[in-house]
């Protein structure tokens, strides 16, 4: 492989993209503005200069890895040369359905179609093409440029051979590959999300404040940031979103989202991305700030 195209130009989009350019691969980063690319491709930039800062690349380094990388908002010109193609729009499944009915269409027979769908069926994602042995979920970690893991997801039809190459390339981006079988919420989200959701309800039902169920999980349980504090850096939505995929696709109440979380989404309160979640951010602000309404 040598030519990936990367759709979604957002923190896990342009993370993929950075570390694809940075370990030799010419990238397409594709979105719908030029101003989301624009905005990628600064961040990209300031996470190669803190990369550089850190003596963990060199400024040569830095150059040819932002050389590597042309931005696209027409999707067919963005994918008409890919060997791999990695979805990373939003965690919706229409549009990610929609998304791979046209990449299908106008990606090279031989591409390799990847999702990084943190709770989506690869099976139900493959279902929509016509190379269903060729789909597969490649769900990276945030922030992609610094976590190891990469859950590897064989859909149902995902073939041998796929899979083994999408190993194989996740190691080469120095990454560690697990792979994983295609049910609700693969491994890493169903068991995080429920225990992100208990820690809501804790919260939800009077247990302890927000300050004192992350300290508990970080001194007691080793974590480095508690379960609260991960729930506003992932997005609020996105864990309202992985919540229903999982209680849909099981059956079993235990994956209920907590009302509270369901009520702080609709308000618009989604963690760091708004400025509020149960933390308050306040931009230059390293501060972890117990938001307001729970401050009490």
């Amino acid at each position: 492989m040598k030519n990936i195209s990367v759709i979604g130009s957002g923190t896990m989009g342009n993370g993929i993209a950075h570390v694809f350019a940075q370990h030799g691969y010419e990238v397409s980063l594709i979105d719908i503005k030029q101003d989301f690319l624009d905005k990628a491709m600064a961040t990209i930039h300031k996470n190669l200069d803190r990369q550089v800062g850190k003596e963990l690349i060199s400024e040569d380094d830095k150059r040819a890895t932002l050389g590597r990388i042309a931005t696209f908002t027409d999707l067919e010109a963005g994918v008409k040369s890919a060997d791999l193609v990695v979805e990373a729009a939003t965690e919706n499944m229409e549009i990610k359905l929609d998304l791979f009915r046209q990449i299908d269409r106008l990606s090279p027979e031989a591409a390799i179609l990847a999702s990084n769908t943190s709770s989506i069926s690869i099976t139900k994602i493959a279902s929509v093409t016509n190379r269903p042995k060729q789909v597969i979920g490649m769900h990276f970690m945030n922030p992609v440029p610094v976590m190891k893991l990469v859950e590897v997801i064989r859909g149902y039809a995902t073939s041998d051979e796929v899979t083994g190459r999408i190993m194989a390339l996740s190691t080469k981006l120095s990454k560690d590959p697990v792979e994983v079988n295609d049910y609700p919420g693969f491994v890493a989200n169903r068991i995080l999300m429920p225990m992100i959701n208990e820690a809501i309800y804790s919260l939800f039902e009077g247990v302890a404040g927000v300050n004192e169920i992350d300290t508990v999980m970080k001194l007691g349980m080793a974590h480095p940031m508690g379960p609260l504090q991960l729930a506003d850096f992932i997005g609020l939505d996105v864990c309202l979103s992985i919540l229903k995929v999982l209680h849909e696709g099981f059956g079993n109440p235990k994956y209920a989202p907590c009302p509270l979380l369901v009520n702080m989404v609709q308000a618009g309160y989604k963690g760091v991305k708004t400025g509020e979640g149960f933390y308050k951010y306040t931009a230059g602000s390293k501060d972890l700030v117990v938001a307001p309404r729970f401050d009490n």
